[in-house]
């Protein structure tokens, strides 16, 4: 075996040994879970989430995903708690400890000064019958046989069971809470995540020229207006209402059958009937609605009446294609 095979071969152990480990998560999920759900559902206070080393880089991102789907949450460094940042933790708060023994030193000071308080605490850990399990309120039992470390030793399997425990807490809660994408976008306005969530396609096509002829504008001013707009298009309005479009195929196809364009209007060679959008639709509606039919154009209406043009171009701009 050359060395390319060695290591695709330990990728690939790797990631089994890992994706069984979270399949046994499921067979793991008992009442404790649904209670620690019901739990912080129920709560006043923020979620505390606190651990040390690699448990710890877990917590944050837990933090992250319950902050961006509506429950308040907070990282408390199990080290940096017993040394003054207990002080964070208010009387409503529900504590989640995260440790894969539970029998930490760091672990075993801090987890009596939380009951103390009379905080509730629900544990994250692989071992429920640890110092962590038997002291929390509710267990969430992250139990893995093997890190998928050849020694045994690194954090690898239990900190993917540490997050995948995490990521279902959060899910339900979202659900609970009704969180729709309306919401979401609340939390995610930057990058283009929010912009799939809140931009819309009047946003897109007020951005651009608006390219528009009548029905009985010769061609040789059609062929103007496309290049001048510069969007490769031009709608054919008649009283404000659009009747239909051109395209710079449109103008090919037009010449290519054509030896002269004298007497030709813009009716002669329009698309009727075409693809439109109202502007107060999603723009990744409209990104959608471009692939499903093979075009890089669509025309823009508000409240019926033609408004503008939002191209393919706009999208991959804005990164929401």
């Amino acid at each position: 075996m050359n060395q390319k095979e060695s290591i695709l071969n330990t990728a690939k152990k790797t990631i089994a040994l890992e994706s069984q480990a979270i399949a046994q998560l499921s067979e793991f999920l008992d009442n404790d879970f649904a209670n620690a759900v019901q739990l912080i559902y129920n709560s006043k206070g923020r979620v505390i989430i606190t651990g040390i080393g690699k448990s710890a880089i877990i917590a944050n991102k837990i933090v992250a995903t319950l902050n961006s789907t509506g429950t308040p949450s907070v990282f408390m460094h199990a080290a940096d708690a017993i040394h003054g940042d207990l002080g964070l933790i208010l009387e409503d708060d529900v504590v989640i400890c995260i440790s894969k023994s539970g029998n930490t030193p760091e672990i075993k000071v801090l987890v009596p000064l939380i009951k103390n308080a009379k905080n509730k605490m629900i544990a994250i850990t692989g071992n429920p019958k640890s110092f962590l399990g038997q002291q929390s309120d509710y267990v969430l039992n992250a139990f893995v046989a093997q890190e998928a470390c050849p020694n045994n030793l690194a954090p690898t399997t239990s900190t993917t069971a540490q997050l995948v425990m995490g990521d279902a807490l959060a899910i339900c809660l979202l659900e609970l809470r009704g969180f729709s994408s309306k919401d979401f976008a609340k939390y995610h306005p930057g990058g283009s995540l929010g912009k799939r969530l809140y931009l819309r396609v009047n946003d897109l096509s007020s951005q651009n020229e608006k390219p528009q002829v009548s029905p009985d504008t010769n061609v040789r001013q059609v062929i103007v207006e496309i290049s001048e707009k510069m969007l490769g298009v031009t709608a054919v309005v008649d009283e404000g209402k659009i009747v239909g479009i051109i395209t710079d195929g449109d103008l090919r196809r037009m010449l290519s059958k054509n030896e002269s364009i004298m007497g030709l209007i813009a009716r002669d060679i329009m698309s009727s009937n075409p693809k439109r959008i109202d502007g107060n639709a999603m723009a990744i509606d409209a990104m959608e609605l471009m692939e499903t039919n093979g075009i890089s154009q669509l025309l823009v209406e508000d409240k019926g009446k033609y408004a503008g043009v939002v191209h393919v171009h706009d999208l991959i701009r804005e990164g929401i294609l």
